[in-house]
């Protein structure tokens, strides 16, 4: 039997810390990083760092860039439209089945929800990219779990680096941190009230918003590059 790695957490470690530079843009897309940079400002040995970004590669969020290098790859407006297409009725679902449990059947789930509601609801225009971007992400995970089918996560798990990358594309400008949690409040008060055909259309249709306007924008500024 081939031995396990030694330093699981480790990697674990450098790959979040890696990853969360790519959504919050200290590492832009574009930018071409290397193994023996990263080790020196993380403060760890190459290993992890080799580990972490192979993960990262094959995700799709770091590309090969000359020798031993990498890259940070584009965000590509239509693969992202797509992802929205998906989760947007991935949302829908999610949005009607906790509607039909938060009534009768699941008291934290709702309290978990007006808690990710209230703490959205709470931003300004000083709060930092990645806490905006975590706050949504509460949001949303808060409704999959009341929705009460594990399936929900486990396919939207593998997709939220991605969004996530996506989340900084529109959450930067301040007039739409505003309209995000405006929408998302619609989404909750039809959930909270357990009418579940208007909660999944209020998430769809933000799903759908929130894809269009990434899109718009990944193109605006591929055009001005």
């Amino acid at each position: 039997m081939i031995p396990l790695d030694p330093l699981p957490n480790l990697i674990d470690q450098v790959y979040a810390r890696i990853l969360e530079a790519i959504i919050d843009r200290t590492l832009p897309p574009g930018q071409r990083i290397t193994q023996n940079e990263l080790a020196e400002k993380l403060g760890v040995s190459r290993q992890p760092v080799s580990h972490a970004l192979h993960l990262l590669h094959r995700q799709g969020l770091v590309a090969e860039s000359g020798r031993r290098g990498f890259e940070v790859t584009e965000l590509d407006p239509v693969r992202i439209r797509q992802l929205y297409e998906v989760r947007g009725a991935i949302d829908a679902l999610a949005a009607r089945l906790a509607a039909g449990r938060v009534v009768k059947t699941d008291k934290a789930g709702r309290a978990a929800l007006e808690a990710a509601l209230q703490a959205g609801q709470a931003i300004s225009k000083d709060t930092p990219l990645a806490r905006l971007i975590a706050l949504d992400v509460d949001f949303h995970s808060a409704i999959y779990r009341l929705a009460g089918n594990p399936a929900i996560e486990e396919m939207i798990a593998p997709q939220w680096p991605h969004m996530r990358r996506s989340m900084a594309t529109v959450l930067a400008e301040l007039n739409y941190r505003d309209s995000a949690w405006s929408e998302h409040e619609a989404i909750a008060v039809q959930i909270l009230a357990g009418n579940a055909r208007a909660a999944e259309a209020a998430a769809l249709a933000h799903a759908q918003t929130a894809g269009r306007m990434t899109e718009e924008r990944l193109k605006a500024t591929d055009k001005a590059a």
